[in-house]
């Protein structure tokens, strides 16, 4: 695998009230809708709490602070390529009453328990969505002083 097919990637697990916030988007591999968290490839010179917080404001128009991480997953995808994830919990008391999308990527904004998730018409992503979720489950909270800063 070269360097250009390893990907440093980031999700926002927002859990509110007993749900999960999910964005629909369209896979680019397939061309189907699925469900997926607000993630994305963190840019160069970014740190990876900087890198969540900017991919929760452009895919839903939260602007949170995580509240502790539930570690990393991996994932070797159809097309070859490697996704390291790190995935950031967000457990807000309250949310603005209306939020929205920056990003015209994402087609509309969801949540579900983590059932209905299972139930839901569109599928995920990938695993690495209901991964996050499981993990969540088993009650994994990192802390974030664990995330040394960029020197």
């Amino acid at each position: 695998m070269s360097r250009e097919q390893l990907h440093l990637t980031v999700a926002a697990i927002v859990h509110y009230k007993l749900q999960f916030l999910f964005v629909e988007e369209i896979d680019k591999q397939s061309g189907k809708r699925v469900l997926n968290q607000p993630a994305g490839h963190v840019e160069q010179d970014e740190d990876l709490v900087s890198a969540v917080k900017r991919e929760l404001l452009e895919e839903t128009g939260l602007n949170l602070e995580p509240t502790a991480w539930l570690g990393i997953s991996q994932l070797t995808a159809a097309n070859g390529h490697r996704y390291v994830r790190l995935n950031f919990l967000f457990e807000p008391a309250e949310l603005p009453s209306h939020f929205q999308p920056q990003d015209c990527d994402i087609l509309a904004l969801h949540w579900f328990s983590a059932l209905k998730l299972t139930q839901a018409e569109l599928p995920v992503r990938s695993r690495l969505v209901t991964d996050a979720i499981e993990v969540f489950k088993q009650g994994v909270r990192l802390p974030l002083t664990l995330i040394q800063p960029p020197r």
